[in-house]
């Protein structure tokens, strides 16, 4: 595995670092069958990629082997949010056969933790995602890490988290508090039932503490 550096970590203050691993902890009393866990969101800019991403940082710092995968291959922001130097092959990458499994999964500083880019954006994402190399992809790094935490795209726009959560053992919805109407998220719990993706929960995320 090639090492990269993560210029733009965030320290995170004392009252987010504890809801972080409360939310670890909930996730690890899910069972021990579950490692493989997708986030999403209703719409975008709800923060599910940061939630995802601290996730990742908290399992691993309790000594666990984790993978984080960005695979959202319509809109990407996790390169440039974090000034990841160093990267050549991403997730579509592997999923158009031009990558192995080895050559996309990058160590970082973070004792642990292991990322895989999304790669180039990808004009179909639906159709290389619900594929046989996935699903092969989901299956090695199943074998390699003990978590891996899958930011997948907004369920509100597409249907990509979805496909991505076949593979994996359940998702959580990351819900920015006063933003996402009611019916919104029921629509969102409905396509992920209708594909038969477990939801594990969800996540309350910008809360507002001053207005209850």
């Amino acid at each position: 595995m090639l090492n990269i550096n993560l210029d733009k970590i965030t320290d995170l203050d004392f009252k987010t670092k504890e809801a972080y691993k409360t939310l670890r902890t909930n996730v690890q009393f899910c069972g021990n069958d579950v490692k493989i866990i997708s986030l999403t969101s209703c719409v975008p800019n709800e923060g599910k990629s940061m939630v995802s991403f601290n996730l990742a940082i908290s399992m691993a710092e309790t000594g666990k082997k984790v993978l984080f995968i960005d695979a959202d291959l319509r809109k990407s922001v996790m390169a440039a949010r974090y000034h990841i130097q160093g990267i050549d092959k991403g997730l579509s990458h592997y999923l158009t056969g031009q990558a192995e499994v080895e050559d996309i999964i990058y160590e970082t500083e973070v004792e642990g933790l292991c990322i895989t880019v999304a790669g180039p954006l990808s004009p179909d994402p639906t159709s290389i995602l619900d594929s046989e190399q996935f699903e092969q992809f989901i299956e090695n790094v199943r074998d390699m890490f003990d978590y891996v935490i899958i930011d997948a795209p907004p369920l509100g726009v597409v249907i990509d988290a979805v496909i991505i959560g076949k593979y994996t053992d359940g998702a959580v919805i990351v819900i920015e508090q006063g933003m996402i109407k009611r019916k919104i998220v029921q629509d969102v719990i409905k396509q992920l039932k209708r594909g038969e993706v477990r939801i594990l929960g969800a996540v309350l995320n910008k809360v507002d503490e001053r207005i209850g």
